[in-house]
């Protein structure tokens, strides 16, 4: 996801994204510990979008 399209989003949208991805990371975080992921990048993929929205959601409030 690029920034371009979470400025689309509206701000109900972006939280509901960030809490969505935050708790699939975190599932897919306690899976890996238990057995390795067949795609482990995808852990590094969701956390690099969980921060995109939680900046964006920084900004959000700031302005």
């Amino acid at each position: 996801m690029t920034t371009a399209e979470l400025k689309k989003l509206s701000s109900e949208e972006v939280g509901t994204q960030y809490r969505n991805l935050k708790t699939e990371l975190l599932d897919l975080k306690r899976k890996h510990r238990l057995s390795p992921l067949e795609n482990p990048m995808r852990i590094a993929a969701l956390r690099k979008d969980v921060a995109r929205l939680a900046t964006e959601l920084t900004q959000r409030s700031k302005n």
